[in-house]
């Protein structure tokens, strides 16, 4: 249905893809993924304009009738003054009006053959969207997400986790012969996240969705297209066997590098033997000698050279604490509130310790954002933050925290980096080497200016840490190693965050957001929660099998333990096999 051929393309600081290939076939749904900052996003506009772009490759469309498209960044216009049933119908209602146009039209018309011709094409468009039925359609899909009561909302109104649901709607309702959206589940709360789930299980047609959202990618594609090192990866499957079969390439990798490094050492040995006698005895031959066997050893190295898609490095996030820490409560809020249009949250009280790991959590539009950053500012009574913090902040929108004129390089020079190069090796732990480091943070993906804005917190010592939706847009490489920052970080922590996995993974207990008010809540409570209200808790359960498995598998990998690591993946396959 959609090919893509030896595509090539470049930007100035770097290249993004070398030759690759991919084909996505009829009513597959697919899922790229990818560190931060390969191209992914890129890879969808060119494929969107590909008949206007300059690229080197083919990229062809097999009977495809219409491109739908879903933006990592919507913004809601405040100035819309339509319904949510209004913004959904309008292409309907605007074929609908064209109908009436043409019946209007044929009554008088001298030459029947363009106005016919016209009115063809209408129905045809039309029929193509079940446009005889569309109301009852859409309150179908509305109903699919549970937001059948925004029907006469004002869009105005939404959070923006449900007008992003509604844009899917939206784009799903014209029946797209193939349907592209950009990480359409950032900051999405759990509700919506499973209604998300929901239209894309029900979908029929082609899709191509960039998410790094681990539920999703456990339950929504039977393929996986995988980026990385200006390479492609292509495979027919669950997210989940993809990740098999990387750990079982990497086992095999491993193995064989073993044996090489065994072989390389004696190689050394054999070099270093053949140079001690040539220095001695004035010979051409022993000269020769040394050099052939420099070159098998130099030729051996080469080979070890590791998989793009097995090796893939984790960004080094680290916090770094400030002095000791705090002795005393680091945060107090006392009969907090807050309201716009209407009242969000109202007679909020709660106290955090000096280490406590915290996460605020509740559904889309609730004042979470709101909360954190009226505690950043502490500006009201009814907020207390103690004299001794030290805060570092995450925000939503690192466009707003720099200058924009400055490059990455300067503005980590300007946290206190005394040389260039240790400022370069710096940026280099998180992913930013060689020209990247010259760019504008304006000119990073969504994900490297979230990885950036980390790694500019990282070089500060704080106490207390205020993050808001960190891992919203970062790769899973890079949700994993801010999981593990979190956990090791001996200061306080308060995150708003709707991603199960990371809640789960790296904070003490839960501030739940409901009826206006916040209650503090155990993680064992919480995940009892989840499992009742949002997500399958066998699933769950099972995942955590794997994911322990696979903990236990890298660590006999460290240990060149090859055999035993080799009988776990049997058991790995048998979770996975039950996952299904």
């Amino acid at each position: 249905m959609i090919k893509v051929q030896k595509l090539s393309f470049s930007f100035p600081q770097k290249d993004l893809y070398n030759n690759v290939s991919f084909t996505l076939e009829e009513d597959v749904h697919c899922a790229l993924i990818g560190s931060n900052g390969t191209g992914k996003s890129t890879l969808l506009d060119l494929m969107m304009h590909h008949e206007e772009r300059l690229y080197d490759g083919k990229i062809t469309f097999d009977n495809v009738s219409r491109i739908g498209y879903v933006s990592q960044f919507s913004q809601l216009d405040p100035k819309d003054d339509s319904t949510v049933f209004e913004f959904i119908s309008e292409a309907f209602v605007k074929l609908e009006q064209k109908l009436q146009d043409c019946y209007k039209e044929m009554e008088t018309a001298q030459d029947l053959e363009p106005v016919m011709e016209v009115y063809q094409k209408t129905v045809d468009e039309w029929n193509a969207i079940d446009g005889e039925t569309y109301e009852i359609n859409i309150r179908k899909h509305l109903s699919l997400i549970g937001l059948e009561k925004l029907e006469e909302q004002k869009l105005r109104s939404l959070s923006g986790g449900e007008f992003k649901l509604i844009q899917v709607v939206k784009e799903m309702m014209l029946h797209p012969g193939f349907l592209i959206m950009d990480e359409p589940d950032v900051f999405l709360d759990f509700d919506r996240l499973n209604g998300l789930m929901s239209l894309i299980n029900a979908h029929k047609g082609t899709l191509l969705v960039i998410t790094h959202n681990r539920y999703l990618l456990n339950h929504c594609f039977n393929k996986i297209l995988h980026m990385e090192n200006t390479g492609i990866q292509e495979f027919d499957g669950t997210y989940a066997e993809y990740n098999y079969e990387l750990l079982a390439a990497k086992i095999d990798l491993e193995e064989a590098a073993a044996a090489d490094q065994e072989e390389i050492d004696r190689q050394k040995q054999v070099v270093d033997r053949a140079r001690f006698k040539a220095s001695m005895i004035d010979s051409a031959t022993l000269g020769r000698t040394v050099h052939a066997r420099q070159t098998l050893l130099d030729r051996l190295e080469a080979r070890k050279t590791k998989l793009p898609f097995v090796d893939i490095k984790q960004p080094a996030i680290h916090f770094e604490l400030e002095g000791d820490g705090v002795e005393e409560t680091i945060l107090e809020l006392s009969d907090y509130s807050v309201a716009f249009d209407e009242q969000l949250l109202e007679h909020v009280s709660f106290a955090m310790g000096p280490k406590d790991h915290v996460a605020i959590v509740g559904r889309n539009g609730t004042g979470k954002t709101t909360m954190l950053r009226e505690i950043l500012e502490n500006r009201k009574n009814s907020v207390r933050i103690s004299q001794e913090a030290k805060i570092g902040a995450f925000t939503q929108n690192t466009d707003s925290v720099y200058d924009s004129s400055k490059s990455l390089l300067e503005i980590i020079l300007d946290q206190g980096f005394a040389k260039t190069k240790e400022a370069e090796e710096y940026l280099e732990k998180y992913g930013f080497a060689g020209d990247t480091v010259k760019q504008k943070v304006r000119e990073l993906s969504g994900g490297e200016k979230d990885l950036f804005q980390l790694a500019v917190l990282s070089c500060k010592r704080t106490n207390f840490l205020l993050l808001d939706e960190p891992t919203g847009h970062l790769d899973v490489y890079a949700q994993v190693a801010l999981e593990q920052a979190v956990t090791d970080f001996k200061g306080a922590v308060l995150m708003v965050s709707h991603d199960f996995y990371t809640v789960v993974n790296c904070v003490d207990y839960v501030l739940f957001v409901e009826d206006n008010t916040v209650r503090r809540m155990s993680i064992r409570k919480f995940r009892q929660m989840i499992y009742e209200n949002h997500y399958d808790k066998e699933y769950l359960v099972l995942e955590q099998e794997k994911k322990e498995t696979e903990i236990r598998i890298q660590k006999l990998l460290q240990a060149n333990d090859f055999e035993q690591a080799k009988v776990l993946m049997e058991s790995l396959a048998e979770i996975i096999r039950k996952m299904k």
